[in-house]
């Protein structure tokens, strides 16, 4: 028995571990060399390992994308290109009518090697645009609210770091110049009243605005349901009667869920 509770408690600090990387990758400046760009020293430039890969998510992403009857496809958040977004092309080439799938990054670095990697590929589009404007993202007071009133994952770090990065995503999207309305110009741009999936996997503090933007999706895919980014969205989908759990598993990273509109 205590060989057993000894193993448990090797496997969380692992996962913690991980966990606290993760997020500091994502959020936290790195020290890069300042000469390189204005924002060298800034986590968001920094190339990071795909999250999700050979996961219960990832498996599920690949079969929505094979799903008959989705055509359009938005993923927030692709990073570099691999993990999720691999995921996606692998089901739409299943998919005989072969979906569209738009991919917005907003870092500099992780949109060129996204580019890069499936820019061959003519059914998946790369944007390099913030999903939001800049002032829809939290405000410094309600990610405070939230850290103080809901006991997340989100604790594992002090406040001080977590407002560092919302601080640090702010001036990303000022310094360059790209904060955007960019959910409804992909939308406008090309004729999409809905998409049939969006998988919700962009900055901390941009979760809920999101979904507000992409919501009447057939499936909405919420990954980091259990810190700040996605907490709000999938307990609000968890009690809407338009839609129904297709699969959820809080103790994958950092949790995620599925959801299929059934009204």
């Amino acid at each position: 028995m205590s060989s057993s509770i000894g193993g448990m408690g090797f496997r969380r600090r692992r996962l913690l571990g991980r966990v606290a990387e993760v997020l500091r990758t994502r959020s936290t400046p790195s020290r890069a060399d300042p000469r390189s760009t204005e924002h060298a020293g800034s986590g968001l430039d920094r190339l990071i390992p795909p999250e999700i890969a050979d996961d219960p998510f990832a498996r599920t992403i690949e079969e929505i994308a094979a799903t008959p009857g989705v055509r359009e496809i938005l993923e927030i958040g692709s990073s570099a290109g691999e993990g999720s977004t691999a995921a996606w092309v692998r089901g739409a080439l299943r998919n005989p009518r072969r979906p569209r799938l738009h991919c917005i990054e907003v870092s500099t670095e992780r949109y060129s090697e996204l580019a890069r990697r499936w820019g061959d590929q003519d059914f998946v589009l790369c944007h390099h645009l913030s999903s939001i404007p800049l002032e829809r993202l939290a405000s410094a007071t309600e990610v405070e609210r939230f850290y103080r009133d809901v006991p997340s994952r989100l604790r594992e770090f002090d406040l001080t770091t977590v407002l560092g990065w919302l601080e640090q995503d702010v001036g990303y999207l000022r310094d360059n110049g790209l904060s955007s309305p960019g959910i409804a110009q992909i939308k406008e741009q090309y004729g999409i009243e809905l998409f049939d999936a969006v998988l919700i996997d962009g900055s901390e503090f941009a979760g809920r605005a999101e979904l507000e933007e992409v919501y009447g999706a057939r499936f909405l895919l919420l990954d980091d349901t259990e810190t700040f980014k996605n907490w709000h969205a999938s307990r609000s989908l968890e009690a809407d009667p338009n839609y129904a759990v297709v699969r959820a598993d809080r103790d994958v990273r950092n949790g995620f869920a599925i959801f299929e509109r059934i009204a």
